[in-house]
């Protein structure tokens, strides 16, 4: 037995210990956490012996669970920024026109001038679609609403991404161990 297949099963073993209605909720766990989101947690779930298709189901929903938990809180955030950013120009309403613009605009930083550009370019499909292989989901959902892109559009884009990325992880890790390390 080679050192990648008895890692393998060692791992195997020690996930066995859990018991089989708890092990989808594990992997659905850790979907929930950003950089680890419903790739690697699909693929720690196949490793561990999981059904590829419950490993992939389990670590896609908990990743769909926590995107859409942070498009809710940002587009709620958004919402009370925007009301008091209002608020604020009706009070300074008695202000000379630059003097408004000082009081509301700050200088845009790098970062979201690059965004923006980054939206302009792929829009929020390809944002979406393309975000993962820079930053975890839950970061470019909360960044899209924030901006004001309507969260439906966001959870919509952002689940597709999530399944795309979750089955191209699980398919590859499966073939790997069935086709490379033979387990």
């Amino acid at each position: 037995m080679d050192p990648i297949e008895e890692l393998v099963r060692g791992f195997q073993d020690l996930v066995a210990q859990v018991p089989e209605l708890v092990q989808p909720l594990v992997v659905m766990l850790a979907g929930t956490i950003p950089f680890i989101e419903g790739e690697v947690a699909a693929m720690v779930g196949v490793v561990g012996g999981m059904h590829p298709i419950l490993a992939g189901l389990a670590a896609a929903v908990g990743n769909f669970v926590c995107v859409f938990v942070i498009v809710l809180l940002t587009s709620r955030a958004r919402t009370a920024v925007m009301d008091r950013r209002a608020a604020r120009v009706t009070v300074g309403a008695g202000l000379s026109e630059p003097e408004e613009a000082l009081a509301t605009e700050k200088p845009e930083s790098k970062g979201r001038a690059k965004f923006k550009r980054w939206i302009v370019r792929f829009g929020v499909p390809g944002a979406s679609i393309l975000g993962p292989l820079a930053i975890p989901t839950q970061f470019t959902s909360a960044i899209l609403v924030a901006g004001g892109t309507p969260r439906g559009w966001v959870l919509l884009w952002q689940a597709i991404a999530i399944v795309i990325w979750t089955t191209v992880a699980t398919v590859s890790v499966w073939a790997a161990l069935t086709f490379v390390v033979g387990v």
